[in-house]
């Protein structure tokens, strides 16, 4: 099954959302799976040294009393899934074009979930700011990725295209919103959905796998 994961990388709730996501696929461990990890850029205009993040907030959301109410909320819905967010060490809104890039990288080594999984880890419950190349490449080097030439790569263009190119494919796509997953081109499903709403897309994809391949 071929499944796109649409994201971000400073998206809480697609953070939750891969969480739901991989229990739901652990519910079907038949099924086999060729996740792609394709990039959305909520902030493009966030300059490349990044923002202060709450006066940015603040100015999304209409004040500190709702951005409070928003991230008490996901934080309920990542408790469930095991995430501890740390919004409180979060001092920093990057620009994520770089975490992107990196996680483009780790796909010639076959890390790319591994990548996504520790980038989120490192914004969200240790406040890191993954818009800096320094950060990038260590969390590289921590999952077994060359830290020279992976350094090497994100001080140049290589795949700043690809990754705009990515991104506007997904507006081109009809995507607004993320996390979204899409499944063998055909079925799409927006939100961090509960696992057993995932498992009925699961489900029904694999059914039209099975009966094509009785059709041919």
């Amino acid at each position: 099954m071929r499944i796109e994961f649409i994201f971000d990388t400073v998206c809480p709730w697609c953070y939750v959302g891969k969480r739901r996501f991989e229990r739901a696929l652990a519910q079907r461990p038949g099924t086999r799976t060729e996740i792609t990890w394709r990039p959305f850029l909520l902030n493009p205009d966030i300059p490349p040294e990044g923002i202060d993040r709450r006066s940015y907030l603040d100015r999304k959301f209409g004040g500190p009393a709702r951005v409070n109410r928003i991230h008490a909320a996901v934080a309920s819905a990542g408790a469930a899934e095991g995430i501890e967010f740390a919004f409180d060490r979060i001092t920093r809104a990057p620009n994520t074009l770089n975490s992107h890039r990196l996680i483009r990288f780790a796909g010639d080594f076959n890390r790319q979930s591994e990548v996504v999984e520790a980038l989120y880890q490192a914004y969200f419950i240790e406040g890191q700011d993954i818009g800096l190349i320094p950060v990038l490449t260590l969390i590289g080097e921590k999952l077994g990725l060359p830290g020279q030439d992976l350094e090497e790569y994100l001080r140049t263009d290589a795949d700043v295209a690809a990754v705009l190119n990515d991104n506007a494919r997904a507006h081109r796509q009809g995507v607004n919103g993320v996390p979204c997953l899409i499944l063998d081109g055909s079925y799409a499903l927006a939100g961090a959905q509960e696992p057993d709403i995932l498992l009925r897309l699961i489900d029904i994809a694999r059914q039209s796998e099975s009966e094509l391949a009785l059709s041919c």
